[in-house]
């Protein structure tokens, strides 16, 4: 027989990882999907101004695309917070970091473009939607490490080569 609290800790997922997990998932949800509130609101006040922007939010169609843009940007931080908690661990490599960072940026930004428009575009769109990833992505990873660093929510325990043992 074989024991589940061992085994579970062998694995790296006791209770308190599983729930720092859903911690750092809620925290990078709740930033990126305020990012991405803020930069969604920037777009539309850009072209219709800020009242009409502002109003645009509780619209019909216009306000439920808003809501289900937020939320996508949302959902999309917390499943980043909680890969970037498990890709960092305990190391100290900057570009381990930034590579998470990157990469769900260009995944999130080149998935958000239609690429008929873009190519007609010079690239541009590509080229805004990619920064628009990255702000929301570098802002949530900011704020994970000050919660990781502070000890709010906790780090995942050992390295790498531990959790294959």
């Amino acid at each position: 027989m074989v024991d589940s609290t061992s085994e579970e800790t062998k694995q790296g997922q006791t209770m308190a990882d599983r729930v720092a997990s859903v911690q750092a998932a809620g925290l990078t949800g709740l930033i990126a999907g305020l990012a991405g509130s803020g930069l969604l609101l920037i777009h539309r006040a850009a072209a219709l101004g800020w009242g009409a922007a502002a109003a645009s939010t509780i619209d019909s169609l216009a306000g439920l695309t808003f809501w289900i843009s937020v939320a996508i940007a949302a959902l999309s931080g917390a499943l980043f917070g909680i890969t970037y908690r498990y890709a960092v661990r305990q190391d100290t490599s900057s570009y381990l970091r930034s590579g998470v960072i990157f990469a769900f940026s260009l995944v999130r930004g080149l998935a958000l473009v239609n690429v008929g428009a873009a190519v007609a575009m010079m690239g541009w769109p590509f080229l805004v939607a990619i920064t628009e990833s990255l702000l929301l992505f570098a802002l949530a990873a900011a704020g994970l490490e000050v919660a990781l660093r502070q000890g709010w929510i906790a780090t995942v325990s050992g390295h790498l080569d531990e959790a294959r043992d």
